[in-house]
């Protein structure tokens, strides 16, 4: 009978008992197995032990299936690409053209295309040179071989090519690369100095603060609280999904009564939009909120000749400061208590600027993309020119002006398509300073389509550009400090709104490709991957969340140098789109703790019975024929998808440059100008919204 081994004794004690146990099986065929204590029979088993022939081979097969996996998955993809560009380009289904409106705009378009013709022709030339073994273009030290060494015509045209190449081409392309890389540094050492200057905030913790009870009335003799008077301003055009949600959110800020004032300044063309506002603004005043509804006749101006009028009201010189709310901005309530306080005991301070936060950041990668600038920009930017220089662009909402601060500038003028950025230049040569709150966000949306992205960085770029030829003169003649007129000359206007979309397209979209056909202008490795790889890296910083698309972003910046160098001339020539203005759209999309909070609101609503106070039966059949319209509203058409050729010629011009760099064994340059072909190509067929969500 085989002895009884009881393991739960030894494992119930700290230290071994017992002796060694052999056992010997009389069988030959089996091994001898020596037990020396309880432990040693459930000691771990190395895993290279044990291991035969079919095991090793299951591993390897099933190696080999992900691999295949994997290889059949970019196949399927590639092949959906290949369908998508047949289906929109050759057959044109559900695509439209985005045109130019005028002549001088297709002006990019025309020297994208002779690059791209001129670039075709090369690469076939050098494919034809590259089979019959001419391989003299492969470095940049030409061996140019004599008379004796021709051997036929072709030889000889392509011998006078890369003399050509030498001496005509190859010098011009270099002055203008090394003048872009010279660019690109400066730009790049000015942002390095921002992400320092944001650091020492960060460290130091730099901040505007407030200073003891803002509200408490310093009279003895009559204790108490005293508010200013409050002018909150929400412009809006046409805007149906947005317009409900930020009147709502405006009328709930926490603030007295009697001391604020909101205007609904409403600019929209559709009849039924603005019967549906004026409902909204019917049912706010019902509840006791002191809000009025205006409509201009005469729409000139855009949003600024809107704000303008707002202003030009005779009851406007009874209030102190003036908030501004676009149509898709929902303000918290605690949005006064937080940003009016700071203009207390500070008569020179004009402006308190807080920062935007998006509802809709994760939609799709497009809005992730978008999420990484703009954290950027009110992060480091707009947070760095406030803390140390007083001055930064005003962002056109989400803002509270001094009243004061606004008619001594002059007012809103309808001069550009920037008129927030024109009030806040105008302002800060009379003298006023600025504050930026980083921990007052405002929630908003950002665009979802590249349409509506497209058409948004034209104006954000054009405009710039248009208000500089105008401001020129009053800068250099204002009594400003010689370094405050240097830094809005050299640093706002010309490093970060002329010479950012300039250095970025030409170097990267055009200087880059033809050095493909000209390697003795090639450009060095850190000015292709380490320079940019590193300012992509701190531009992501203040979105952390946001490093897994770090590759992307890269590519994308590259794509829309395009539109933004575009939008930089025609602003700065004025050509014919330097002045068209075009409403973003918006989806009218909340965040949770907003969906919660109307879903309590209208669950007490359904509790508790409706009182119309001071409606006459005739608003109330107002009312109710406006809720009819709203339902029986009809639902929006799905637009067709935009094909881009500007985006589409500079794709085929990068993926021919890539063609030209695997000839000559590039491996880094091949692989950026790859991956930077395929994503102008995306955009180009405008995919964003639909094949990479």
């Amino acid at each position: 009978m085989a002895p009884r081994l009881d393991f739960s004794d030894w494992w119930g004690k700290d230290r071994k008992k017992g002796t060694p146990v052999v056992v010997k099986m009389e069988n030959p065929n089996y091994s001898v197995v020596e037990i020396n204590g309880p432990d040693s029979a459930f000691r771990p088993v190395e895993k290279s032990r044990g291991k035969n022939a079919k095991q090793v081979t299951w591993v390897l097969l099933l190696k080999a299936h992900r691999a295949v996996g994997c290889v059949a998955w970019l196949a399927t993809v590639f092949w959906a690409l290949l369908g998508t560009i047949k289906k929109r380009l050759i057959f044109r289904q559900g695509v439209a053209v985005a045109t130019e409106k005028l002549g001088k705009g297709k002006l990019v378009l025309k020297i994208i295309r002779v690059f791209l013709v001129t670039s075709l022709a090369i690469l076939a030339f050098e494919v034809l040179a590259y089979s019959k073994g001419w391989r003299y273009f492969e470095s940049a030290n030409l061996h140019i071989p004599s008379t004796l060494d021709l051997q036929g015509l072709l030889h000889m045209v392509y011998v006078a090519w890369l003399t050509f190449r030498a001496d005509y081409i190859a010098p011009v392309i270099q002055v203008l690369s090394q003048f872009c890389v010279v660019l690109f540094l400066i730009q790049s050492v000015d942002r390095l100095v921002l992400c320092l200057g944001c650091f020492w905030i960060k460290y130091k913790k730099i901040k505007p603060r407030i200073d003891g009870d803002p509200f408490k009335s310093d009279d003895v003799e009559a204790p108490g609280y005293e508010y200013p008077m409050v002018l909150v301003q929400i412009p809006m055009c046409n805007e149906r999904e947005v317009y409900e949600q930020s009147i709502s959110a405006v009328c709930q800020m926490d603030w007295p009564k009697d001391r604020i004032l909101i205007q609904v300044l409403d600019d929209s063309n559709d009849e039924s939009i603005q019967w549906l506002i004026k409902a909204e603004v019917t049912k706010w005043n019902q509840k006791g909120v002191n809000i009025i509804y205006r409509h201009r006749l005469i729409r000139t101006g855009y949003k600024a000749g809107n704000l303008k009028s707002a202003m030009s009201c005779d009851y406007v010189k009874d209030y102190e400061f003036v908030a501004i709310f676009d149509a898709d901005f929902q303000p918290n309530p605690d949005f006064l208590k937080l940003t009016v306080p700071h203009f207390k005991n500070n008569p020179e301070l004009g402006l308190v600027q807080a920062r935007w936060a998006f509802v809709n950041k994760d939609e799709n990668l497009l809005t992730r993309l978008q999420n990484i600038n703009l954290c950027f920009h009110f992060e480091v930017e707009q947070q760095v020119n406030g803390a140390f220089l007083n001055f930064f662009g005003f962002n056109g909402t989400a803002g509270v002006w001094r009243i004061k601060a606004l008619e001594e500038s002059g007012g809103w003028l309808e001069r550009t398509t920037v008129e927030d950025m024109d009030i806040a230049v105008r302002a800060h040569l009379n003298g006023w300073k600025f504050i930026f709150l980083n921990d007052v966000k405002v929630l908003c949306e950002v665009p979802e389509s590249y349409e509506a992205y497209r058409k948004q960085q034209h104006r954000w770029h054009s405009g710039p550009m248009q208000l500089f030829r105008l401001c020129l003169p009053a800068i250099i003649t204002s009594k400003i400090a010689l370094w405050k007129k240097a830094n809005l000359i050299f640093l706002f206007f010309l490093l970060r709104k002329l010479i950012l979309p300039f250095y970025s397209f030409t170097l990267f979209c055009i200087i880059l490709p033809l050095t493909m056909f000209v390697p003795e202008a090639e450009l060095p490795m850190w000015v292709i991957c380490y320079v940019p790889v590193l300012m992509s890296f701190l531009n992501i910083l203040p979105a952390p969340k946001s490093f897994p698309f770090i590759v992307p972003y890269l590519l994308f910046e590259n794509t829309m140098s395009v539109t933004k160098f575009n939008a930089m001339v025609s602003g700065l020539f004025q050509l014919g789109s330097s002045y068209e203005w075009v409403v973003t759209k918006k989806a009218g999309r909340s965040s949770e703790s907003d969906l919660l909070a109307a879903a309590e609101r209208d669950s007490k609503t359904m509790n508790q019975p409706q009182i119309c106070r001071g409606a006459s039966e005739t608003e109330l059949e107002l009312l109710n024929q406006l809720k009819e319209q709203k339902e029986a509203a009809p639902k929006s058409i799905k637009k067709v998808n935009k094909i881009y050729r500007k985006e589409l010629s500079l794709a085929f011009l990068l993926l021919t440059a890539s063609v030209r760099s695997l000839l000559s064994a590039q491996g880094v340059h091949f692989y950026f100008l790859l991956f930077q072909g395929v994503t102008f190509l995306v955009v180009g067929l405008d995919l964003i919204g639909e094949q990479i969500s």
